[in-house]
């Protein structure tokens, strides 16, 4: 069931992505080779704490026998990793490594998803461009988060621009709606036909999230039972908001000050 929030509640769905938008600008400031992405779990999840929210992904489970609940504040996935990468003591962060940071901050009852792919120091002109497709593939999508298009039409939008880019979109895992819960109804597919799907009404709180390969489609999923790469080893990236449906322009709840004023220069 889609919920609908009232106005009390898109305030807590505000205060939430305030809180995962001061994360990133805390990472993006600390992430450095050498570091682990332990330290840099760690860093996000002090944060969380200092802004009165808790980690929402720690702890979670997914109800397979077998597969532990998640065990830390982020989800890390370094460079052909897609997404659920584990924070570990062991993974170092390297010169010219992509780092996608996946966050999701629980704060008054209500939760903010998003997530960022950072470059450590110089990368190659590829890694690079594969975030920016990555990112703008959301912009493309949100263009149709307004009353009146339908859930498909944002799914299309994000899977024809990535196809034009000559990029794959990760097609077993999508976005989703947010609020009380993390995982909401409707889900959000990368890819798909415009006109399908549920239609979008104001109030409506989506995590909206393109998960981007480099190579082929297709993903392997580790042994921990978390941790998804590319079955061909190359690249990936992953850009996610929080947006509200309004009545006119969608609102980004989870964006940075700094990110904001780039958009207004763009």
């Amino acid at each position: 069931m889609i919920t609908i929030k009232n106005k009390k509640e898109i305030e807590l769905m505000r205060e939430a992505g305030k809180v995962v938008a001061l994360v990133y600008e805390e990472l993006k400031n600390k992430i450095k080779p050498g570091m682990t992405t332990y330290e840099l779990d760690q860093i996000a999840e002090e944060k969380m704490k200092s802004l009165g929210a808790i980690p929402a992904e720690k702890g979670y489970d997914i109800g397979v026998k077998g597969v532990p609940p998640y065990p830390a504040a982020t989800c890390i996935s370094v460079n052909d990793e897609v997404i659920h990468g584990i924070p570990s003591k062991n993974k170092i962060i390297h010169e010219g490594d992509i780092v996608s940071v996946d966050t999701v901050a629980l704060k008054n009852g209500y939760n903010g998803d998003a997530a960022r792919t950072f470059t450590v120091g110089k990368v190659s002109k590829d890694a690079q461009r594969l975030i920016d497709v990555t990112k703008q593939a959301f912009f493309e999508g949100i263009k149709y988060a307004k009353v009146g298009y339908r859930i498909g039409d944002i799914s299309n939008a994000i899977g024809t621009y990535v196809q034009s880019q000559g990029y794959s979109v990760v097609r077993e895992f999508q976005g989703h709606g947010i609020g009380a819960d993390m995982h909401e109804d409707p889900g959000i597919p990368n890819y798909g036909k415009a006109g399908r799907g549920a239609r979008i009404e104001a109030g409506m709180t989506l995590a909206i999230e393109p998960m981007v390969i480099a190579g082929k489609p297709d993903i392997l999923e580790l042994d921990d039972g978390w941790t998804i790469i590319t079955e061909d080893g190359s690249l990936a990236a992953h850009y996610e908001n929080t947006v509200l449906i309004t009545d006119g322009e969608p609102e980004i709840l989870t964006m940075t000050k700094q990110e904001k004023a780039e958009m207004k220069v763009k």
